[in-house]
């Protein structure tokens, strides 16, 4: 087998392509993957952009790269688990398993190809200029070149272990997401023709993954990253003395992370195992991709190929670094952090004079706060918990956790609160995708320090972002809460944006009450007021609400939708979307990534836009608008319109009630809609068009990654959503606010 295309088989895939595309074309659906593929193009768009600086445009080429790894371990993992194992699936899109792979791959193809033009055209050439360069050992000095086999001989060498396959010898394990060297050595003695193959044998040498990329060559004028797979290349003879190397082959594996848990609802030490075999098996899941540099022996690529049952168009060939996600490391180095911007100070949420109040309790009591982050500082969540934990009165707190930060504050102030005698319960989701074993750790750790701790929910995964406080005032028990659409990890909240609103409403922290009742025990409230949950009523609810929107705009009375989500896939809910644009109903939506809905088809979504934010902040924010004939109906949480959301996930959307917190909410979503900076617009057949620059149209920048930290209170209190919208503040009430 020859793992090159010959002009036949090329005419062939591309036949199977066309065909797929036609498929795809006339469906009234987008592909899940394809669409996530669409949001990796949208992010490697900011490495194109000459307007960042070379440590930026690197940053998101490094984010690329690892989006690309989660697709391959994820998204392409859970398509394999179909073909392996002989399942049916049929794609949004229309397609089989078999056509849809091929079509997958030929896009993930092309999409790699345009990574590595880029980098190599336009990114690498302007290295120099900045005062660094990526080299080969050539590039290096007598004196420096001593250093790096000093460095070889101390360091790395005792690290590398060659792992011979042959037939005396099983496959090894190898390692996903790590570089390897494959080496074919022959045996010495007379070869011919027929015995060739006999005489080789090859044998794995992974690179360590506590190694750095680069090493790292300080100049008095430039500082120089040396890849040190090309010192391992320069050296890898010393592994093999006595033998005749053939060749040395760079790839990088991808394996299969998609698994579901098998969960024991008599048995939480069952569970937790389950979780940790789980892990170790993602470690040694199927092969979903081959990185490879070109060059490669052919005859290891075949037998690599038969191995792991992959085909041609599952190689990915580079003449360039393989894994992208190498360059953090420059990105990080001391030497350029006066080079790059540094991050803007965060500013007081309206209506509040300090970021961190004095007494948080007190500040709640005045009215509902609502935090955006990471334009309003995360510090007011911290320093609730923190002064809860030291606080006397406070009786009780409960929290779920998804995803903490490695040296969380949060986790700390929960152990000094079990440590000061407070009942602290803590449902800590340990199935957060790549963070089980962070969860995992930090969970029994609050456990041993006296916290009540649910390790999630048998058969969903608890995804909701709730923290309740209970405290005892003397005359009456107050309950403090903060509901978000963001993890309670005060790293990410620098970096996302994400809504948390801050409340003592009797209502809403009711409703709270009672859905850690069902979440933490056995109780099934009637209703809720201003709660909306998943996996009970979510979808149903939505529905709803998009109904009345339908019934409103045939009536003739004023209608509009407007979300702002990470994801929309849920079919049922994107049916109830194009029947309500039929029905005239203008809807606007702002999806960061995946979207399954297609706008702007004729008869069937012409009143459907949808637009992408993607800029210096990953849009993590989620808020749902409902027109309602004038007295807007506006939740945020936890949730986006995803199958997995409203059927297999513990969520929440939580009304925002109060009339500033509510003007804040239709605020972002109105400002998001006017970005003319970070914006993409979706066209009908799936693609994604930058929104043109103000230079072009002749308009002022707008750009909410700036503009949110400078918002007031005239901004939000005028926000309006539809030019139809009617006034919903009198001006008794502005006044009030």
């Amino acid at each position: 087998m020859n793992t090159k295309q010959t002009p036949e088989e090329k005419r062939r895939l591309e036949k199977v392509i066309n065909k797929s595309y036609d498929v795809i074309e006339k469906s009234d659906y987008i592909s899940r993957d394809l669409s996530w593929l669409k949001f990796d193009e949208r992010v490697l768009d900011q490495a194109r952009d000459v307007r960042r600086n070379i440590f930026d445009r690197l940053k998101f080429l490094a984010i690329t790269s690892s989006n690309l790894d989660e697709f391959f371990t994820i998204r392409v993992g859970s398509l394999y688990n179909y073909i392996d194992y002989g399942k049916e699936r049929t794609d949004y899109s229309g397609l089989r398993e078999l056509p849809f792979k091929k079509t997958l791959m030929a896009t993930s193809q092309s999409f790699v190809l345009e990574t590595q033009r880029l980098y190599k055209e336009e990114i690498f050439p302007e290295f120099e200029e900045n005062g660094f360069r990526v080299i080969g050992l050539s590039d290096l000095n007598e004196d420096e070149m001593e250093q790096i086999l000093d460095y070889f001989n101390r360091t790395i060498y005792p690290m590398l272990t060659p792992m011979v396959f042959d037939h005396t010898h099983t496959f090894p394990s190898l390692l996903g997401k790590t570089l390897i060297f494959g080496v074919v050595t022959k045996s010495e003695g007379e070869r011919t023709e027929t015995n060739i193959n006999e005489s080789r044998k090859i044998s794995f040498v992974q690179i360590p993954q506590n190694l750095k990329r680069f090493y790292v060559v300080e100049r008095e004028d430039e500082i120089l990253f040396l890849p040190i797979e090309e010192i391992i290349r320069h050296e890898i003879w010393k592994l093999y003395k006595n033998v005749e190397i053939e060749s040395v082959s760079l790839f990088r594996i991808t394996r299969n992370g998609d698994f579901d848990v098998v969960e024991h609802e008599d048995s939480e030490t069952d569970f937790i195992d389950e979780i940790k075999k789980k892990i170790k098996d993602r470690r040694l899941g199927r092969v979903t991709r081959i990185e490879m540099e070109v060059g490669c022996s052919e005859w290891m690529l075949q037998m690599m190929l038969k191995r792991w049952k992959l085909e041609k168009n599952d190689i990915f060939f580079s003449d360039t670094l393989i894994d992208f996600s190498a360059f953090w490391q420059i990105i990080k180095h001391p030497e350029f952090k006066a080079k790059q911007a540094a991050p803007r100070a965060s500013v007081p949420a309206l209506g509040q004079v300090t970021q961190k109040p004095e007494n948080i309790f007190e500040t709640m009591k005045q009215g509902d706060i609502l935090l955006h982050h990471p334009f309003n500082n995360f510090e007011p969540v911290l320093q609730l918990l923190e002064q809860a934990a030291e606080d006397q009165n406070v009786l009780a707190i409960k929290i779920t956790l998804y995803r903490i930060s490695k040296h969380s504050r949060i986790a700390e102030a929960l152990l000094r609160a079990a440590e000061n005698g407070k009942h602290v319960s803590v449902l800590f989701e340990v199935k957060a995708r790549f963070d089980e074993e962070n969860n995992i750790r930090e969970a029994l750790r609050l456990q041993k320090a006296g916290c009540f701790v649910i390790y999630g929910i048998p058969g969903l995964k608890t995804h909701t972002k709730l923290l309740q406080i209970i405290r005892n005032e003397g005359d009456r028990v107050v309950s403090y809460a903060h509901l978000s659409s963001g993890n309670y990890n005060e790293d990410t909240a620098k970096l996302y944006t994400d809504i948390g609103l801050l409340t003592t409403d009797e209502v809403l922290t009711r409703d709270i009450s009672e859905f850690f009742n069902v979440i933490t025990g056995h109780s099934q409230p009637y209703s809720y007021e201003r709660l909306i949950t998943a996996p009970r009523d979510m979808r149903k609810s939505l529905v709803a609400m998009i109904r009345n929107e339908a019934e409103n705009a045939r009536a003739g009375l004023p209608s509009g939708i407007c979300l702002k989500i990470n994801s929309l896939q849920d079919k049922i809910t994107i049916d109830e979307l194009y029947k309500a644009s039929q029905a005239g109903v203008k809807i606007q939506l702002i999806v960061r990534g995946i979207c399954c809905l297609r706008p702007q088809r004729k008869g069937l979504s012409e009143n459907i836009t949808v637009r992408s934010i993607v800029g210096d902040f990953l849009e993590h924010t989620r808020i749902y608008y409902f027109h309602n004939n004038g007295n807007p109906k506006v939740y945020g949480g936890s949730a986006d319109v995803m199958v997995r959301s409203f059927d297999r996930r513990i969520e929440s959307l939580f009304e925002i009630y109060g009339t500033q917190v509510k003007q804040q909410a239709i605020n972002i979503l109105a400002w998001n809609l006017k970005d003319n900076v970070n914006a993409y617009t979706m066209q009908e057949d799936g693609s994604f068009k930058r929104c043109a620059s103000p230079v072009e149209c002749g308009d002022a920048t707008f750009d909410i990654h700036k503009k949110f930290f400078e918002v007031t209170m005239a901004d939000i209190m005028d926000a309006k959503l539809f030019e139809e919208q009617e006034e919903t503040i009198d001006k008794e009430e502005t006044a009030e606010v």
